[in-house]
């Protein structure tokens, strides 16, 4: 469907809106890939896999490496479930095809089975502070929070920590009903040195893809983590 023929209007009003005035606004500004990395997690939290696909040439564009791009959906699957996650990773792979980058790509693995717990409970304490250090051991599932979702993802190359830790505030800011695990990424976020300032023009560059509801949502949690 070519929306440009069939609804001219909604995509001058889209463009504008998504392509200039957020882009431009004063005080939420965003490096380009960092603001291309936000918006394909974002549109994963919401479960836009049509835009995201049309996207990702944008991302490649403005610098964005494909081991990010496939760290981004790799991450996911800790914050959406893999039955969100699926058709996000078949996107990324039929573009990556489509324009020669040959898979897989280069493991981006930092850990064995006989470290991951350790490195990611070590990862939690970098980004949480000093009260993660045993907290996996008050369960499965904190030990497999800790094993799993850090150690097993976190710790990976290809992303950094802060980046790390902004896209899973844009995955759950996205999908929303999440605000109690928001704030707590949200203050992970500041703990790392990504300030309220960053992340309320992450929101910002978002708003487009997700809407305002859930943005508001966002910025009432951003503010609570600052307090």
């Amino acid at each position: 469907m070519n929306y440009y023929e069939t609804d001219p209007e909604f995509m001058e009003i889209l463009e504008h809106f998504a392509g200039e005035e957020t882009v431009n606004e004063p005080d939420c500004r965003l490096p380009e890939k960092t603001r291309y990395l936000a918006i394909l997690a974002a549109l994963m939290g919401c479960q836009g896999v049509d835009v995201f696909r049309g996207v990702i040439p944008n991302a490649l564009g403005a610098g964005l490496a494909p081991e990010a791009i496939k760290e981004l959906v790799y991450q996911a699957t800790d914050y959406l479930g893999i039955g969100r996650v699926l058709p996000f990773l078949e996107a990324v792979n039929t573009q990556f095809v489509a324009r020669g980058i040959k898979l897989p790509l280069e493991s981006q693995a930092t850990v064995t089975r006989e470290t991951r717990l350790e490195k990611g409970a070590s990862a939690q304490v970098e980004i949480f502070g000093e009260g993660m250090r045993e907290a996996y051991k008050a369960g499965h599932i904190n030990r497999w929070l800790a094993a799993n979702c850090f150690g097993d993802y976190y710790t990976r190359k290809g992303l950094d920590l802060k980046e790390r830790e902004m896209i899973t505030f844009c995955f759950l800011m996205a999908q929303g009903g999440c605000e109690p695990q928001l704030t707590a990424h949200a203050k992970g976020n500041m703990n790392l040195g990504s300030g309220k300032a960053f992340l309320l023009a992450v929101v910002s560059q978002c708003l487009p893809y997700i809407g305002y509801p859930r943005s508001l949502n966002a910025i009432a949690c951003v503010n609570k983590a600052a307090e």
